[in-house]
């Protein structure tokens, strides 16, 4: 979300979103809200295929890149977003890709043993761009930078009460309890995405997702178990905390992450399920954390892909 203001300090912007999985009120006016494509989390550890397809009408989607107005732009910058991706596809205008997917795709990012050649493609094809910039874990090319850190995040005051810090949204809130509950001694703080009314059972305690006592939670856990997604396991390591991940089932970037972060030295299993327990409680005994540097540096790489890229857009 910070990028948007940093494009704001030099441009006139307008912002679109797209999906039906969006979590967070965004803090500036949006002026497109799109059905696009959404990826619909399911309640074992996975992507429901069935119901992303479903949710996703082809008739819709082809009148909102047919009618999305991307001429009327001198630079359209994407995030992963199909709509405007493919409007600017197939008007032969240029659109320049921010996003980690672009990271996460790039050939000398870390990817996993088992290729997934769906995955792949879908990713390849999703949101296609022009030129690709992205945001990754480490730098490993020259048009990768390190994860933006919200000003929230670092402003934080990072503290051990404690707990560990739960985010599995592809698992739903009886198959957290269950499994969690296998570790009497620890104090879970599951946030859900499946219930909107907070409560506890012996040592778990769950509440509906938000995002100010996510990330409070999160600065005075123990630790953080979460999906191998991007954001969380980033601001995770800023903050110093150690980190489990489980990756999505179906979800390719899910498993791209989980490589590069496994490279890195964070531990990564395939399930919550009981074969996987001393794995669990291996990471609960350690006291190992993954030294980052996140610079906060995005007005800075703004600035220079405005530079470099308004000037092919107006020549």
């Amino acid at each position: 979300m910070d990028v948007v203001p940093c494009l704001q300090q030099r441009a006139t912007v307008d912002v679109l979103v797209s999906g039906i999985q969006a979590d967070l009120v965004l803090p500036f006016p949006v002026k497109y809200r799109m059905h696009g494509l959404s990826f619909i989390f399911g309640k074992k550890g996975g992507v429901d295929l069935w119901k992303t397809f479903m949710s996703s009408t082809v008739r819709r989607l082809i009148q909102e890149v047919n009618t999305l107005p991307v001429d009327q732009y001198d630079l359209i910058i994407n995030d992963f977003e199909p709509i405007s991706a493919w409007a600017c596809n197939i008007r032969d205008k240029a659109c320049i890709g921010l996003s980690h997917q672009a990271a996460a795709m790039d050939v000398q990012a870390p990817k996993p043993k088992d290729q997934d050649m769906v995955g792949k493609f879908i990713m390849k094809n999703y949101a296609p761009a022009t030129f690709n910039y992205g945001f990754h874990f480490k730098r490993y090319s020259a048009r990768i930078f390190t994860p933006v850190i919200r000003q929230q995040v670092r402003r934080l005051d990072v503290t051990d009460k404690g707990h560990y810090t739960v985010y599995l949204p592809a698992y739903d809130d009886a198959r957290l309890l269950k499994h969690l509950m296998r570790f009497p001694d620890v104090q879970w703080e599951v946030f859900s995405k499946h219930n909107k009314i907070p409560f506890e059972m012996r040592n778990v305690r769950v509440q509906p997702i938000a995002n100010e006592a996510f990330i409070q939670s999160m600065a005075s856990s123990a630790g953080v178990l979460c999906g191998a997604g991007f954001e969380t396991p980033a601001e995770a390591m800023f903050l110093q905390k150690k980190l489990l991940v489980i990756p999505m089932k179906n979800q390719y970037e899910q498993h791209l992450n989980a490589a590069a972060l496994e490279e890195m030295g964070i531990p990564v299993i395939k399930s919550l399920k009981p074969k996987n327990d001393a794995a669990i409680e291996a990471w609960l005994t350690s006291r190992h954390t993954v030294a980052v540097d996140y610079p906060d540096c995005t007005q800075a790489i703004i600035d220079n892909l405005l530079d470099a890229h308004v000037r092919k857009a107006l020549a």
